[in-house]
């Protein structure tokens, strides 16, 4: 008896003592079947930051603190500057930040994989998603249904300098907050080079062949919401057809009048500048500054290759003219540094920012014999070389459209209420616009639209191959800013699911925003930097006036 008694008090306290090392098991237990179960979308979530796992719920990338709350009254850009790191603020110091390249020893002479192989269209290995989906969409009602494949990148080869590179860790430095660069694999500018794909090896699925509407006479539209002058006043029935995706197509897509773009369309430009815009048959480089808004920002780290072969363009308009017609080389050669700069006149908008949407989204009619293109915004340095942005970005996933996505935000509802409490535009047409695409199907963002990985680009620099569907791409894109307002990132989404309904083997490549800080600076738009010069004069003298006053006429020619 006194046996069994010892035995029960013994059992007694092993379970009282154990309790908790059970309790740690069974939750251990319970965790790892979540995880198994959870595995593609964890994969998904180290392979892809950032991505939202709902509309309320952002996984951001570790390379952004978006905890900081920024003034709704500034530009958004304009306050990002103020928490990025020194290294990335001033262009003068931009040659020490090492962190901005990886350095890769013993590189061997590489070439890319042949397209061939890769997939049944030569771009990109697809996976089919989960059960239930079907491959082909079948509701051509809903056409901003993300499309049903899953998109990877081909596997580098084995000898490829940047094959297993990683993101290291983020800064632990506290004091380093908000969106900052993160360091970015590029081959070197040769191998850039040689790893651009032949003429006519880039697949073009169902567009082979895309045109645009010119309209002689264009008769005055009285009502709202169908455009410009400019845009050829589209109605809504042309925008439907126009998303259509055909083997032969015919678009509006600016331009509409005259026998040429720049020639009696408006956004006209001289014979002579056309001329040389027609002759850049490789890859261009475009920037614009309208209504003096911003300065002229010199590139940076430019190899002799890409000086001698890429075109270098600036569009000014008269205004912006006026304010550089000191500068020599302006005066002779039509060149300021590394850039040509072009005066457009005859503007059709009176807004500069809607104005600034013509190079940005119509690069491949301005240019019709380019192949590559590189769009950075006026406020924007370039630091590294164009060739290598291209090979990382384009050509190393074989892809013909790049562009970032948006550090903080991946909804595009969310998008609209940013820019009204920044009072970007007024807030009864932004909400006419998205409920107008909330109708056509458009829904907040989620887990459930992977493998799109956002809807709002951060859409100052967009890297693109001049295909037909790219160039169809950007002409509804433009489309959309003529109709609507002229924030680009509010109509980004639509557009890009729309062709993906009926392309689904095509996508557009969002990278990370802090890959896209690695190669260009944030500049302060004109007039913030002239308010932080008088500050620096109230606050340090003349003295520090004039050293500003210095700086800022080495970084504007």
């Amino acid at each position: 008896m006194r046996r069994q008694s010892r035995n029960w008090m013994a059992f007694r306290t092993f379970a009282s003592k154990g309790a908790g090392m059970w309790a740690a098991l069974m939750l251990g237990l319970l965790s790892l079947l979540v995880i198994v179960n959870n595995f593609h979308i964890i994969s998904f979530y180290f392979r892809q930051l950032p991505f939202p796992q709902d509309a309320d719920s952002l996984l951001t990338n570790p390379w952004t603190d978006d905890t900081g709350k920024q003034d709704p009254s500034t530009d958004e850009e304009t306050s990002d500057i103020r928490h990025l790191t020194g290294q990335n603020v001033d262009p003068e110091n931009q040659q020490q930040d090492e962190s901005r390249f990886v350095s890769v020893d013993q590189l061997d002479e590489f070439r890319p994989p042949q397209r061939e192989g890769t997939s049944a269209d030569g771009r990109n290995t697809l996976k089919y998603s989960p059960p239930g989906e079907p491959r082909h969409n079948k509701d051509t009602q809903n056409l901003t249904r993300a499309a049903p494949v899953i998109f990877t990148d081909p596997e580098l080869p084995p000898n490829h300098p940047c094959q297993g590179f990683t993101l290291p860790p983020p800064p632990s430095d506290p004091k380093k907050v908000g969106p900052r660069p993160c360091p970015v694999c590029y081959l070197p500018v040769e191998q850039a080079i040689n790893a651009m794909p032949p003429p006519g090896s880039s697949p073009t699925p169902v567009l082979k062949h895309l045109s645009y509407i010119r309209e002689l006479e264009i008769q005055d539209v009285l009502s709202t919401g169908s455009g410009s002058e400019f845009g050829g006043h589209p109605t809504l029935e042309d925008r439907a057809q126009s998303y259509m995706i055909q083997e032969n197509m015919a678009v509006h897509c600016g331009f509409v009048k005259g026998s040429d773009p720049g020639v009696g369309t408006g956004y006209d430009i001289s014979e002579e500048d056309r001329s040389e815009m027609h002759k850049c048959a490789g890859v261009v480089v475009a920037s614009a500054v309208f209504g003096n808004y911003d300065l002229i920002q010199q590139p940076t780290n430019i190899s002799e290759q890409a000086k001698a072969t890429v075109c270098f363009v600036m569009f000014i308009d008269e205004e912006t003219e006026q304010a550089v017609l000191n500068n020599a080389d302006l005066r002779t050669s039509r060149k300021i540094g590394l850039w040509r700069v072009v005066v457009v006149r005859n503007l059709p908008y009176s807004d500069p920012r809607r104005t600034g949407k013509i190079p940005k989204l119509l690069m491949h009619r301005l240019f019709p014999n380019a192949r590559f293109s590189l769009w950075v915004d006026g406020k924007l340095q370039l630091v590294v070389d164009p060739y290598q942005i291209l090979e990382r970005f384009l050509w190393r996933s074989n892809d013909t459209l790049a562009i970032s996505k948006h550090y903080k935000r991946f909804d595009v509802f969310k998008e609209a209420e940013a820019n009204k409490a920044a009072g970007k535009y007024d807030n009864a047409t932004i909400d006419a616009q998205v409920e107008f695409y909330r109708s056509e199907g458009m829904t907040p963002y989620s887990a459930a639209k992977l493998p799109i990985v956002s809807d709002v680009p951060e859409g100052c620099v967009i890297i693109r191959e001049h295909t037909p569907l790219s160039n169809l791409f950007g002409c509804l894109w433009f489309n959309e800013v003529d109709r609507f307002t002229s924030r680009d990132q509010i109509s980004f989404g639509i557009v890009r699911n729309k062709i993906m309904a009926q392309v689904p083997s095509w996508r557009i490549n969002m990278f990370l925003d802090c890959e896209r800080r690695n190669f260009v600076v944030q500049g302060y738009h004109k007039d913030v930097l002239e308010q932080k010069m008088a500050q620096t004069g109230a606050h340090n003298g003349t003295s520090a006036m004039h050293n500003s006053s210095r700086s800022l006429r080495r970084r504007l020619y």
